[in-house]
């Protein structure tokens, strides 16, 4: 899972984005990682976005974790 999301990462923001600081470079970054979180949806999630899937578990599992 977490190939996927470095690959994303670079292929969706990275390498599109010509960051020219490093504080421009996590603003992009912290946004891009904001957006796969709460609105990009996953396949491996039915579609939902992350935030989403997680709040669909059952709660004992969330307690569990």
């Amino acid at each position: 899972m977490i190939e996927r999301l470095w690959r994303s990462l670079k292929y969706e923001c990275v390498y599109l984005n010509a960051f020219e600081t490093g504080s421009e470079a996590r603003r992009g970054i912290g946004a891009w990682i904001t957006y796969y979180n709460e609105r990009r949806p996953h396949t491996s999630h039915g579609l939902l976005t992350p935030d989403e899937a997680h709040d669909s578990r059952d709660p004992d599992l969330k307690i569990a974790a």
